[in-house]
């Protein structure tokens, strides 16, 4: 069961100031200053909780 949809989580960092950099099979790159976040997207399976955990410490976000 995810935790999160792919969708809130880029909502989330953009509307922190991420910008989507690129894109490489499923996952998404984006950049805020010297901060680079991946986010994976593999369709309509969502983001686990740690991953989701993960990503927001990556992103300097609590």
């Amino acid at each position: 069961m995810s935790y999160k949809s792919v969708a809130d989580v880029l909502t989330l960092l953009k509307n922190n100031g991420f910008m989507q950099v690129s894109q490489k099979g499923s996952h998404i790159k984006l950049r805020n200053g010297d901060k680079i976040v991946i986010v994976p997207n593999h369709g309509k399976k969502g983001i686990e909780k740690g991953t989701y955990f993960n990503i927001l410490r990556q992103a300097g976000l609590k």
